[in-house]
């Protein structure tokens, strides 16, 4: 084969392979992130492996866009009917620190809010970050007796409840809100029970893979939400207040 002829089939060869690896990555692109053929084709056609990077980010993206879904209640689909009061009994649980709980009953025998079982309530959810205390809205409170009430009295435990964080857009962080589980009850059994005590103004979330239910009181509309973001993933948002400093314990 004479020089010219090798150099020739040699170009022939190398287009072929560059066309097939611009078909190959485009390809990819479509399955990937949907972006226009022809911007990844350009990016393929270097022959780098740096024209791979766009894909991967968008992937990454794509992996996390359905870790939140969630709605306004319709009234149509809450409760019509007036709760009852429920029994009063609440017994919850620290899970961070098992030794604290509160086993009381809310009310009075006159039907008042016995406001030394609140105080021990408000103990138990206070902010597990800064240990500050603030009082828990009675009708939440209310509201975590139905539940016990449904499940037999089993205890409930508090992921977290109060919070003394630097955002302030939780409800956690007026005391109104509460993370919950239930030894032994699935998640999705508790949020089916809580929506059913909803007559607007709840917002109530399930976190499957944390395995907790989240209920709050609000200004109507109510809300339902799910969340897969894994535990403790917005850790940064619960810091406490800037300045803030822990008191210490006066001798």
């Amino acid at each position: 084969m004479s020089r010219g002829s090798a150099i020739a089939t040699a170009l022939v060869l190398l287009m072929a392979a560059g066309a097939a690896y611009a078909d190959e990555d485009e390809g990819a692109g479509e399955r990937e992130t949907s972006a226009p053929a022809a911007s990844v084709s350009a990016d393929a056609g270097d022959g780098e492996a740096p024209a791979a990077k766009p894909s991967k980010r968008r992937r990454r993206g794509k992996k996390h866009s359905y870790k939140y879904t969630g709605r306004v209640v319709p009234e149509a689909d809450l409760r019509v009917e007036p709760l009852p009061r429920p029994s009063g009994k609440l017994h919850v649980i620290s899970i961070n620190n098992p030794n604290e709980y509160a086993q009381v009953n809310i009310y009075n025998s006159d039907g008042s809010y016995n406001l030394d079982a609140l105080a021990e309530v408000n103990f138990v959810l206070r902010c597990r970050r800064t240990d500050v205390e603030k009082d828990i809205d009675p009708q939440l409170i209310t509201l975590l007796s139905h539940i016990y009430d449904h499940f037999g009295g089993k205890p409930l435990e508090i992921v977290s409840a109060y919070r003394n964080q630097r955002k302030l857009s939780s409800n956690h962080t007026k005391g109104t809100a509460s993370d919950i589980r239930i030894a032994g009850i699935n998640p999705k059994t508790v949020r089916a029970y809580a929506e059913t005590l909803d007559r607007g103004g709840m917002g109530i979330g399930i976190y499957p893979r944390s395995q907790f239910v989240h209920i709050d009181v609000r200004p109507p509309p109510s809300y339902r939400w799910v969340d897969y973001s894994p535990p403790n993933s917005n850790a940064s948002e619960k810091r406490p207040p800037r300045g803030w400093k822990r008191k210490k314990l006066e001798s």
